[in-house]
């Protein structure tokens, strides 16, 4: 998962665009072609509304090919899902569109969205070329306030259509609740957007599970088998818990850190669970097969935990202790092994009488 940095946000605004009206009243008649590997000969692709999650239409792939026709009511962004695999996101709206290497082409708004995403990478590209000294902070500086004037400028303009909406969501997955709530005051018209209820859930589900507050326990069943957090939480031994799914990159590189830790403190006590989120079991068990990681997991959560931990974006790590209080959260990297370090040391600074290993 990205760092809070703004500049670091770049890439993902094409990615994280959803459904939005643009004030039309008449359908849109859409036909896209999109572009797949040929692996995927006989399998059915689905459109899936990315604010809902409903299905929009579905077609059988046939020669790497995966062909749509429709209407909708107004312009709306979907995702293209082939076998539980993602091939980008793309603009529903009146025209021909065609997707390639999950780039969609072809009609005004996707080429708007196309134009936004190509000047914040090149934002994105000129922050990279900055020397990491104590002499480019100036630099960095200034780029982070273009970057937030041009995605300001880009918000105002377009707060009825999805590149609007789109902007104000990648921010929105980086606010706390009060920021969070200042934004919805201020734009009342992004409350009647699903996602952005459930974001709004996300912030205060989030903070009742911060550091210091016991575990929530969910429970998962999978081919009549019951896995609930309570298994492996609250029993006694510290557990780090990874939120994480088989499509995501971050996340497969995360478990490097993970066994890494895990070979330090697992004779110590600690342990290690996976829970698998927006996945499909499949892809899951093929990971864990392919990355070698040896330790129990929950699979096809789903939606369940993220939603009662307020789990935006993922990997997301959660260190809790032995009665089961959290005592990290949100943590990668150097980071994570700074925290868990100092939960056996004894000077994890977390407002728990559980610090101290059992």
């Amino acid at each position: 998962m990205m760092t809070k940095t703004k500049i670091q946000l770049l890439s993902i605004v094409a990615g994280a665009m959803l459904a939005a009206c643009t004030g039309k009243t008449s359908d849109n008649a859409y036909v896209l072609t999109a572009t797949v590997p040929s692996e995927f000969d006989g399998s059915t692709a689905f459109l899936v509304n990315f604010d809902t999650g409903e299905k929009v239409d579905s077609v059988t792939v046939e020669n790497g090919t995966a062909k749509f026709a429709g209407n909708v009511s107004s312009p709306l962004m979907a995702r293209i899902v082939i076998d539980g695999n993602r091939f980008g996101n793309v603009v529903l709206e009146d025209g021909e569109i065609v997707v390639a290497d999950r780039k969609a082409t072809g009609t005004p708004l996707n080429e708007m969205n196309n134009k936004v995403a190509d000047h914040l990478k090149e934002l994105g590209q000129k922050y990279k070329k900055i020397p990491q000294d104590s002499t480019s902070g100036e630099a960095r500086r200034l780029i982070d306030a273009e970057y937030e004037a041009y995605t300001d400028s880009v918000f105002n303009a377009n707060i009825d259509n999805v590149i609007g909406y789109g902007l104000f969501l990648d921010k929105a997955y980086y606010m706390n609740l009060e920021e969070l709530r200042d934004v919805l005051e201020a734009h009342p018209s992004l409350k009647g957007y699903k996602r952005v209820a459930k974001l709004l859930e996300a912030a205060e589900n989030k903070e009742k599970t911060s550091v210091g507050n016991k575990f929530v326990d969910f429970t998962i069943t999978n081919d009549s088998v019951q896995q609930s957090l309570s298994d492996y939480v609250g029993r006694g031994k510290p557990v780090l818990v990874d939120f994480w799914a088989s499509w995501c990159g971050p996340c497969i590189k995360e478990t490097k850190v993970l066994k890494e830790i895990l070979s330090e403190y697992g004779s110590q006590g600690l342990e290690v669970l996976g829970v698998a989120v927006w996945d499909e079991p499949e892809n899951t068990l093929g990971a864990i097969e392919k990355h070698k990681l040896h330790w129990p997991q929950i699979l096809n959560a789903q939606a369940v935990p993220t939603d009662i931990y307020g789990i935006s974006g993922i990997p997301c790590i959660i260190l809790f202790g032995p009665d089961g209080t959290i005592l990290s959260r949100d943590k990668q990297g150097d980071q994570l092994r700074a925290d868990v370090k100092a939960y056996f040391d004894g000077t994890l600074n977390a407002p728990s009488d559980s610090l101290a290993v059992k």
